[in-house]
C-alpha cells in the first residue's frame, strides 16, 4: 500500500471513530509528510495530531488509533476499510473497528472512550440545521445549551480619544517637549499617539408578537448570551409596545434571567406595531444609545399591524444614526421565502444586512459575521443577497 493510500485510510479510520476530520485536513497532512522523516514514528505522530485533531477531548482517542495503525503496519499487516457498504454491514464493521481499537490499546494506558461517537456527531449536525419552530422540547433544551456556548465578539471602532502608542501615527507633542526640557531642549525620544480602539455598542430589538411565538423564548437565550459575552449591549422587545429587558438579563443565573424578562413583557404573543415601537425607541433611547457608532439588530418577521409609513419613517431615522442596521428574519432561511409582506418591504431599503435566524447554525454564523464587520459602513446594494 502506498504512502498516499495509508494517509487516506488513516483519515477514514479517524472519521469512523467520530473525529471530525475533513478531506482538506487529510490532504494537508499528506503534503506535510514531505517535510518530515516518515520513518520517525514521533515526527509522524505529532504531524498527524497537528493537522487532524481539532478538539482537546479527542487527543487520547487519536493516540490509541494512531498506535493501532502504526503497529499494524510495522508488523506487515494492512488495515483496509471497504469504500461502500450497506448500512447494516457498515454498522457491524464499525462495531468490529472499536473492538479492535480497544483490544490494541495498551493495558497500562489511561482509560479511553472508544464508543461510536460518529452517530452523536451526526445528530448534533442535524440539530444545527433544524428550524427552531420544529424542535421538540428535548431538542430545545439542547439548542439552549449550544446557544449559551456561542462566543460573541463584535468588530471594534476607533474612538476620538487619543492614547499613547509607540506605533501611533501622531506625535505626542506634550511628552516630546517635556522630555526635551530634561535634555537642554534636545528631543531625544519621540512619543506617539493613536486613536483608542473600543468595542462597538450593540442594541438588540426583538419582535415577541404572536407570529414570532415559536422563536421568542430561544431569542431571549440569544439575548442573554450576548449580554454575558459582550460589554455594551442593550436589549429591548416589542409587540404592541417597547419594553427594555437589559437589567433582567444581567442576572448570572440563566433561567432566572429569562423568567424575569418574560414576566416583564406584558404584550407577549400579541399584536405587532413595529413602527410605533421603533418610534418609542428613537424618541426615548436613540440619542443616548446610538451616539457612539452602535450596531442595531432587529429580529422580526416583518408583519406590521400598524401604519407602514410610520415604520418607513422610523427605519430611515434609525438607519441614519447607527453604524450598521442588521435585520434578522426567521423566515429568510427557507429557500422559497420572499420579503413581500408590507412591513418587511417597507423596512428593506434601510437595512445594511438582511440575515436568517431560524436555526442554531444561523446564530453561529451571526456571531462570526459580527466579528468580521468592516470598520466603515459600505453600500446597501448587497443586503438582499442570501
Amino acid at each position: 500500500m502506498s504512502l498516499l493510500e495509508n494517509v487516506v485510510l488513516f483519515g477514514r479510520l479517524l472519521r469512523q471513530a467520530g473525529l471530525p476530520v475533513s478531506p482538506d485536513q487529510t490532504r494537508a497532512f499528506g503534503r506535510a509528510l514531505d517535510w518530515i522523516d516518515v520513518g520517525s514514528r514521533e515526527q509522524v505522530f505529532h504531524t498527524a495530531r497537528s493537522f487532524l485533531v481539532t478538539r482537546q477531548e479527542d487527543l487520547r482517542l487519536f493516540a490509541v488509533i494512531f498506535e493501532l495503525f502504526w503497529s499494524a503496519h510495522s508488523q506487515g499487516t494492512e488495515l483496509r476499510l471497504p469504500r461502500r457498504q450497506p448500512p447494516k454491514a457498515d454498522l457491524e464493521r464499525r462495531s468490529d473497528l472499536f473492538e479492535l481499537i480497544a483490544g490494541r490499546a495498551d493495558a497500562d494506558a489511561p482509560e479511553v472512550e472508544v464508543g461510536d461517537r460518529a452517530g452523536s456527531f451526526s445528530a448534533a449536525e442535524v440539530l444545527r440545521h433544524k428550524d427552531f419552530s420544529e424542535l421538540s422540547e428535548a431538542e430545545r433544551e439542547e439548542v439552549r445549551r449550544h446557544i449559551r456556548d456561542i462566543r460573541w465578539r463584535v468588530s471594534r471602532r476607533r474612538s476620538r480619544r487619543l492614547v499613547p502608542n509607540r506605533r501611533g501615527g501622531r506625535l505626542h507633542l506634550r511628552r516630546v517637549l517635556r522630555d526635551a526640557a530634561k535634555h537642554d531642549g534636545t528631543p531625544l525620544r519621540l512619543r506617539h499617539l493613536s486613536r483608542k480602539i473600543k468595542d462597538r455598542p450593540i442594541v438588540l430589538l426583538a419582535d415577541i408578537s404572536g407570529s414570532m411565538e415559536k422563536y421568542s423564548r430561544l431569542l431571549l437565550h440569544f439575548f442573554y448570551g450576548a449580554i454575558q459575552g459582550l460589554r455594551e449591549v442593550e436589549c429591548f422587545v416589542f409587540g404592541t409596545r417597547l419594553t427594555r429587558i437589559t437589567e433582567h438579563l444581567r442576572v448570572r443565573n440563566l433561567e432566572i434571567a429569562v423568567e424575569q424578562a418574560a414576566r416583564e413583557i406584558l404584550d407577549w404573543s400579541g399584536g405587532t406595531r413595529i413602527g410605533g415601537s421603533l418610534a418609542a425607541f428613537n424618541r426615548h433611547w436613540g440619542r443616548r444609545l446610538l451616539r457612539r457608532g452602535a450596531l442595531v439588530i432587529i429580529v422580526s418577521d416583518g408583519w406590521e399591524r400598524g401604519d407602514v409609513s410610520e415604520l418607513r419613517r422610523e427605519m430611515r431615522y434609525l438607519s441614519h444614526r447607527c453604524h450598521r442596521l442588521i435585520w434578522l428574519n426567521p423566515h429568510l432561511g427557507h429557500p422559497e421565502y420572499q420579503p413581500l409582506v408590507e412591513g418587511m418591504a417597507a423596512a428593506l431599503p434601510f437595512i445594511d444586512d438582511f440575515l436568517p435566524v431560524h436555526n442554531l447554525r444561523s446564530l453561529q454564523d451571526l456571531a462570526q459575521a459580527l466579528d468580521a464587520l468592516p470598520e466603515r459602513r459600505g453600500s446597501r446594494a448587497a443586503v438582499h443577497a442570501r
